[in-house]
């Protein structure tokens, strides 16, 4: 990731752990979701990952509760919170690009490998959902630049995955999600997390 990436998930790392200025409100929402989380023991004492697809962020966190880090995120290109029908086995062949969504909802995910061998987390290995490295892509894509950008507006590049530095999903992706099962909540476009998580504290 260039600099300015980096320096990017650093300060929203800062901002979601409350060390630097005022949180915005997307980011409180993210901050619920991880007290629901744990207060209701959602995850089963593993650790956790939540996709903001408002903000663009992948944030991930230890079994309680604690932020490991946080990053910017590309995602899929379609706006909405479902898989399309037999997505996965269109995949191969083209998705056209309505089709290419990242769905919202509560996931158990487990490692593996791609169809070239490459290690992913599957978030949902029935649909082809899953969190990945960036890989080499058409230079029209500009998926450096975008995932370097100072805003989330123009993340919105992938068939449906979320994709992050080949440096986080190294450092971060695969110690704490790539070699366990886990859980990955990825918030909503449209709707509360209320209604998409019916967690309750204990």
């Amino acid at each position: 990731m260039r600099k300015s990436g980096w320096v990017r998930a650093l300060l929203l790392g800062a901002l979601l752990a409350g060390g630097v200025g005022a949180v915005t409100a997307q980011q409180s929402v993210v901050q619920e979701l991880v007290r629901l989380v744990v207060a209701s023991s959602d995850n089963a004492g593993q650790p956790f990952a939540i996709v903001d697809k408002r903000g663009a962020t992948l944030n991930v966190y230890t079994a309680d509760g604690h932020l490991v880090a946080t990053t910017p995120a590309l995602l899929g290109i379609a706006p909405g919170d479902v898989s399309a029908p037999g997505v996965a086995q269109r995949v191969q062949t083209g998705l056209a690009v309505d089709d290419r969504t990242t769905p919202a909802g509560r996931f158990v995910s487990e490692p593996g490998r791609n169809l070239k061998g490459e290690h992913v987390v599957w978030v949902d290995y029935g649909s082809a959902f899953a969190i990945h490295r960036m890989r080499p892509s058409a230079a029209r894509e500009r998926r450096e630049e975008r995932l370097a950008s100072a805003t989330p507006d123009d993340n919105r590049i992938s068939l449906g995955c979320v994709v992050v530095s080949v440096q986080f999903y190294e450092q971060v992706v695969y110690p704490m999600l790539g070699q366990r099962k886990a859980l990955v909540y990825v918030l909503p476009e449209s709707g509360s997390i209320a209604e998409m998580f019916a967690l309750t504290a204990h």
